[in-house]
């Protein structure tokens, strides 16, 4: 099926060159999940399926991309791409075409962006809020596809979506849920390019909004007063040099010096100890400037202090074990938190799974209000609605126990599901945590 792009492309061809382009890894098996849990994403596939004319390929395509036959996804303007496998092993290059947005329309769309900071925000956290859309539609651009606007082009040559087109159509989805600036790209413009105009449309706009504001009359300093009055400054505001570029990021922590020199130490020191603090401090002070320098550092909450169990865990975690310092060090806070070998090893491997978070998943059992009650269950039954394996689930507060099987998922405050496995006697972390359950549990089964 052709229309408005006549540039075909044969499997094995090399891609036309374009302003910006991404390409993302294939994605693993989706068994017994939906494809989409955003409406910007549900809003995908429904353009697709209002479409498609033949049910029964959606389906096969559905099937064939929860089985992992979609490689490789290239996303750029007006085009995304993939080889798609059929189960004889014969592959496929397959597009899927969406009409790029004009020069007009995205002055509009941008305006429409740059006018309001929360939508600035929602895209920076990967979000696409409706009003977004709204607006945009309000000022003339549809930035979501409708019907027929997911044109498909296939190597084999069927005139409709076909099961590969179909397959490719929802794999792109679940790139859509994780980043909606996909969709930005399809549509013509890469995230950085519309970063820096979002930015110079903003400050364009606060100069704009200072020059119209009224003055001030401040009243005069008083004698031996310092500074200048916030009002002449804002006033200013046009002509105020701007700020310096952040400083770069340090690539590494700085190595801690040897304390272990041939002098003895003082009564009641620990070299080792010391050497250990420093170089934790020096780690510590590392992870802080890098997200000092990352965008929407202003916006984040501080994080809470951690108790001195979860602050020996941490530092026993991101030890090195091999080494001397490093067993000393963990010997030495296994010895000071009052807490049992296995209770520690235990907590130490939920850390490396995903920090405090995990720790509390491990040591705290909630139980779920009505309204988490009803997310876990709705995405419980989602995961396993198109797969008749789906695993016998015993629940007790947030943790859902596979009857038969040393496997557990246990369902945190944030709706993720962490998987856990039953070993010496107790249940042991069994990796990170996911929003999918059947992903999660596929893994701890699999392993």
């Amino acid at each position: 099926m052709t229309g408005h792009h006549d540039d075909e492309h044969a499997f094995g061809e090399e891609p036309l060159p374009a302003a910006e382009e991404r390409t993302f890894a294939a994605l693993p098996p989706a068994r017994g999940r939906g494809f989409a849990d955003s409406w910007w994403g549900r809003a995908w596939l429904k353009a697709l399926e209002d479409t498609a004319l033949d049910g029964q390929q959606l389906k096969q395509g559905r099937k064939q991309a929860r089985e992992g036959a979609v490689g490789a996804v290239s996303v750029r303007p007006g085009r995304i791409t993939a080889v798609v496998r059929d189960r004889d092993g014969t592959s496929y290059r397959s597009d899927v075409l969406l009409q790029e947005l004009d020069a007009d329309a995205w002055d509009r769309l941008l305006e429409v962006v740059a006018d309001r900071a929360g939508h600035i925000a929602a895209l920076l956290d990967r979000d696409m809020p409706p009003d977004l859309v709204e607006d945009a539609a309000a000022a003339g651009v549809d930035l979501l596809p409708g019907i027929g606007d997911l044109e498909p082009e296939c190597a084999c040559d069927a005139w409709d979506h076909c099961p590969h087109t179909a397959a490719l159509c929802y794999q792109v989805a679940r790139l859509l849920d994780q980043d909606p600036f996909v969709l930005l790209l399809m549509r013509g413009r890469g995230e950085r390019d519309l970063l820096d105009e979002l930015q110079v449309r903003s400050a364009t706009r606060a100069v704009r909004t200072a020059g119209e504001r009224p003055a001030v009359d401040a009243p005069p300093p008083s004698p031996g007063s310092r500074g200048i009055p916030a009002a002449e400054v804002f006033a200013l505001a046009g002509s105020v040099a701007p700020l310096p570029a952040p400083p770069p990021a340090v690539t590494a922590p700085a190595r801690p010096p040897a304390l272990d020199g041939g002098t003895e130490p003082a009564p009641g020191l620990d070299p080792a100890a010391l050497e250990f603090l420093v170089a934790d401090a020096a780690a510590r002070a590392h992870r802080l400037l890098l997200a000092a320098l990352a965008p929407g550092h202003a916006d984040t909450p501080l994080p809470a202090e951690p108790t001195v169990w979860q602050d020996a865990v941490r530092m026993i975690a991101s030890a090195d074990g091999d080494s001397p310092v490093g067993r000393a060090a963990g010997d030495r806070l296994a010895a000071g938190c009052g807490r049992g070998r296995t209770d520690l090893e235990r907590a130490v491997t939920a850390w490396r799974h995903g920090g405090p978070v995990s720790l509390a998943v491990l040591e705290e059992e909630w139980v779920p209000d009505a309204e988490a009650l009803t997310r876990a269950r709705a995405q419980l039954a989602g995961a396993w609605q198109d797969d008749d394996r789906a695993p016998r689930l015993r629940a007790t507060a947030n943790r859902w126990t596979v009857v038969g099987t040393g496997a557990q998922l246990r369902y945190g405050p944030d709706g993720r599901w962490w998987p856990y496995r039953k070993e010496r006697g107790g249940w042991w972390p069994a990796g990170p945590a996911g929003r999918d359950p059947a992903v999660a549990l596929a893994a701890l089964l699999d392993g």
